[in-house]
């Protein structure tokens, strides 16, 4: 019997086994003359295959085990997470101051009553809220308390004036025993508790000629505004009506002192 080892390769070269090719014992086929016939000698073959499963599942276990070990993300050091929180305050700061900026510019604003004029419904020191886009959407009514750019005729060093809308536009104001009269009917006036005058019985300064008359016919794009403080207010009966454009806006609200909050 022989015995013949052959190497089998894979298809991708790598060594996938043994065959023994093992010859069977007896006779050969012969041909005519005798001899025998090259290649028809019954061969069995035996395989002996390497095991690779050892080593697929070595490589296998080694994929799992590197998908499964822990990625590290580098933190941030103090230093830097510090850095980053006071750049988000002063974002939210500069945001902050624009928008109570833009609030006061075009929406409200606050102010403060420097004098007496307004008692007894403002007293000196308080607190009141000025809505600026009241008169955009509305008109100006008869009782409204308004801030206004001091006139031009005013004394002082005082920026706003604050006062009360009496007479508006076309209206005639005039004053019967300490009552005001708007076209020559008394007008209610609950938050006065003292007479209503002109200065020294007569108003100083109106659209009217001559200047000191008993009357005053307030004129288009103005209003006649008086203090509540009839007898210590520097008001329309000194320096004439207001122009409506100088307007800055409505006080709607007083907010301090706390203890006497409430809407004008």
């Amino acid at each position: 019997m022989a015995l013949a080892a052959l190497e089998r390769t894979t298809p991708s070269g790598v060594p996938g086994g043994i065959v023994l090719l093992v010859s069977a014992p007896g006779v050969s086929p012969s041909s005519p003359d005798g001899l025998p016939v090259s290649g028809t000698t019954p061969v069995q073959q035996t395989q002996f295959t390497k095991d690779h499963s050892g080593l697929d599942n070595a490589a296998e276990n080694d994929d799992l085990d590197s998908g499964d070990e822990d990625v590290s993300i580098p933190k941030p050091d103090s230093a830097q997470e510090l850095l980053r929180t006071l750049v988000e305050w002063l974002l939210v700061a500069v945001c902050a101051l624009g928008l109570a900026l833009l609030i006061r510019m075009f929406l409200i604003q606050a102010y403060y009553i420097p004098s007496s004029s307004m008692e007894d419904t403002l007293h000196k020191d308080d607190r009141v809220l000025v809505n600026k886009l009241s008169y955009r959407f509305g008109d100006i009514q008869r009782g409204d308390v308004i801030v206004f750019a001091k006139p031009d005729d005013a004394l002082g060093d005082i920026n706003d004036f604050i006062k009360r809308v009496v007479a508006l536009p076309g209206e005639t104001i005039s004053f019967s025993n300490g009552q005001v009269l708007i076209d020559g009917e008394t007008f209610d006036e609950p938050y006065v508790d003292r007479p209503s005058t002109f200065v020294n019985g007569r108003l100083m300064d109106c659209a009217n000629e001559p200047a000191s008359v008993d009357y005053c016919l307030v004129p288009e794009g103005t209003v006649f505004v008086m203090g509540d403080n009839r007898e210590g207010s520097t008001d329309s009966r000194t320096f004439g009506p207001v122009e409506i454009d100088s307007i800055v806006g409505r006080a709607f609200i007083k907010l301090w002192p706390l203890g006497d909050i409430g809407f004008l």
